[in-house]
């Protein structure tokens, strides 16, 4: 069977034209509801705001004025007017925001004064209160009134992620950033969030959002979809009850028999699909995060647990919950080292003839499909995989791997190296094709996360570390 010919970029832009039309929509029909009451004369959408029209609508936003529908109106009519705007405007709507919205630092120093001079309990109390009050800017205020918004919550997460990126060469917009993601982690609490299960039966509009936001395996059609979400799969995702349309972080799951090493068989359409109560081990194969301007707010590692208490209860006959996982750091990592080959390992290498040896390991993998060049790839590349795995670390003393981190600090321990798991362009490029299962043991969870968390120390199987002593 062919592969099917991939989704077009066209599709997944349109997945995200749809959603932004459908926000103006429904702000517009917000402010022109409270059209009499708003502040001046509508403004045609193809005239951009300047500097003073912007600074009088985040006031108007601010000045409290009229009831709740009034100041839902008055944030909607702001909302529209970001989103008119070209990315240089968006950008200076940014800075006036951060600029002069911020926090009256003279106000600050008067509340300290007065709480350093302050006698008794309650002058005291009154003091801290102000300065609380101090501490918050404006422009926290006037983001919280999105919240009321259909789609507001999600239109603060974009523009967080914008803000991710212009806060490099500007610190106003910095500390919007940081003020942004604080409200947003308290918005994002994990008791807020709800887990579902997705399946072919799910909104179309939701099955599109999970082909666009796939960020390990390329969803390549809806064939492709169809087969993840087959009775042999699931598919689990939070979401937010402010953006019940909108999938935080998304899990795959194969329900298999063994432990499986090899991604390429999971995602084959043309496999047979297995009754899902004879399987004994659940592989999770992907996880994505779909909200970028979420990042740095950590939900995954309740997903893990939540979906295995999920299956574990829906699937009694399951005992290992596994993942496989890419290395996506380790070929970087691997061209940047010398010659780390041992004695017999160089043997192989040069047996391959005259033609191998001006070629580093990482070039010889272009022939992986050779037999006798993977079996001499085989052996240094996995234990320098578990080297890196183990021992290779950032400068704040995490694993170096960003996807051994994320299972590490979970809880999980490395298990298994799988030689040549995934031969895929991107998998070659990443991980020199090697692919790792992190072991999910229920009982070992909490001290492997504590071990790690506390001591730096990573779980792994014996066999891992067999791999090292031979180095």
């Amino acid at each position: 069977m062919t592969d099917p010919a991939p989704v077009p970029a066209r599709f997944f832009e349109g997945v995200f034209d749809r959603t932004l039309t459908n926000l103006r929509n429904a702000w517009r029909e917000i402010a022109e509801s409270a059209r009499g009451v708003l502040a001046g004369a509508p403004r045609p959408e193809s005239l951009a705001p300047d500097a003073d029209q912007l600074r009088r609508q985040m006031l108007s936003c601010l000045d409290g004025r009229g009831g709740e529908v009034t100041a839902r109106a008055r944030a909607a009519d702001l909302g529209r007017t970001y989103l008119s705007l070209d990315a240089d405007g968006r950008e200076r709507f940014l800075q006036l925001l951060a600029g002069e919205f911020d926090v009256d630092r003279q106000e600050i120093d008067r509340c300290c004064n007065a709480l350093i001079s302050a006698s008794g309990a309650d002058q005291r109390a009154a003091t801290e209160r102000a300065l609380r009050a101090a501490l918050e800017p404006p422009r926290i205020t006037l983001l919280r009134q999105f919240n009321a918004l259909p789609e507001g919550v999600k239109f603060l997460v974009d523009r967080r992620a914008e803000l991710m990126d212009l806060r490099q060469h500007d610190p106003a917009l910095a500390s919007l950033e940081e003020d942004l993601k604080r409200l947003l982690a308290n918005w994002f609490d994990i008791g807020f969030l709800e887990l579902k299960r997705i399946t072919w039966e799910s909104p179309a509009a939701l099955l599109e959002k999970l082909m666009a936001y796939e960020a390990v395996h390329e969803i390549r059609g809806w064939t492709d979809l169809k087969n993840r979400l087959e009775a042999d799969r699931r598919c689990f995702a939070f979401f937010h009850p402010r953006m019940p349309d909108e999938p935080l972080i998304f899990v795959e799951v194969a329900l298999v028999s063994g432990m499986t090493g090899e991604v390429h068989a999971l995602l084959d359409e043309a496999a047979p699909i297995d009754d899902p109560n004879s399987a004994d081990t659940a592989i999770f194969y992907s996880i994505s995060n779909c909200q970028r301007g979420l990042a740095g707010i950590s939900f995954g590692d309740f997903l893990i647990k939540r979906v295995v208490d999920a299956l574990a209860t829906e699937l009694p006959r399951l005992k290992v919950f596994a993942t496989l996982s890419p290395v996506p750091g380790f070929r970087v990592w691997l061209d940047r080292q010398g010659d780390l080959l041992l004695p017999a390992e160089r043997s192989a290498i040069e047996a391959l003839g005259d033609e191998a040896l001006g070629r580093d390991l990482t070039a010889l993998l272009d022939h992986y499909a050779e037999p006798r060049v993977a079996a001499a790839l085989r052996d240094p590349l996995i234990r320098l995989c578990a080297h890196y795995l183990l021992y290779e670390r950032t400068p704040a003393g995490r694993a170096l791997d960003p996807v051994a981190h994320f299972h590490l600090s979970n809880g999980a321990r490395v298990e298994r190296l799988n030689w040549l798991g995934d031969t895929s362009p991107k998998g070659l490029q990443q991980s020199a094709g090697i692919m790792v299962n992190y072991l999910y043991r229920l009982s070992d969870i909490e001290a492997n996360h504590e071990a790690y968390r506390g001591e730096g120390r990573v779980a792994a199987s014996s066999a891992i570390r067999n791999l090292l002593r031979a180095g």
